[in-house]
C-alpha cells in the first residue's frame, strides 16, 4: 500500500502549498504535514485553493513562525507590517480564514512567544 502512495507522489495542492511556503521564507520541512493538510482543507472550504490563497496563508504562517523581525528580514518591512495588520484583524474578527490559520498555528505550537505576547494570542 505504501508503494502506491510513493508512486502517486504529493498532491498538486500540497506541492503548491510547499512552493508558497518557500516563497514566504519558510522551509516546507519546518511545517508539519498535518498543518499543511489542514491548511489545504481550510483553503478548499473557502474556495481559495489557488496560488493566491496559498500565498496569503503561507505569509501569515511565516509571520507567526519567524516573528516580525524574521519576517521583515525574509520578506521586507512592508510585508511584515501587512502580515502584522492581518494578524491583528484576525485576532479581532475571531472567525475568519486568517483567524483559523492563526489558531491552527497556535495549536501546533508554531507561533513564536514574541508574537503570542505582542498580539495577545491564546488558545481558548
Amino acid at each position: 500500500m505504501f508503494r502506491l502512495f510513493a508512486q502517486l507522489g504529493r498532491s498538486r495542492e500540497l506541492r503548491l502549498l510547499d512552493a508558497e511556503l518557500q516563497a514566504a521564507g519558510l522551509s516546507a520541512a519546518l511545517v508539519p504535514e498535518a498543518v499543511k493538510l489542514t491548511m489545504v482543507r481550510l483553503l478548499k472550504a473557502e474556495g481559495r485553493m489557488d496560488a493566491a490563497g496559498c500565498a496569503a496563508l503561507s505569509d501569515l504562517l511565516a509571520f507567526c513562525l519567524l516573528g516580525p523581525e524574521g519576517h521583515a528580514d525574509a520578506m521586507g518591512v512592508e510585508a511584515a507590517e501587512a502580515a502584522a495588520a492581518r494578524l491583528e484583524a484576525a485576532a479581532a474578527a475571531g472567525d475568519s480564514l486568517d483567524a483559523r490559520m492563526v489558531l491552527l498555528a497556535l495549536h501546533a505550537g508554531l507561533v513564536r512567544q514574541e508574537v503570542i505576547d505582542t498580539f495577545g494570542l491564546e488558545v481558548a
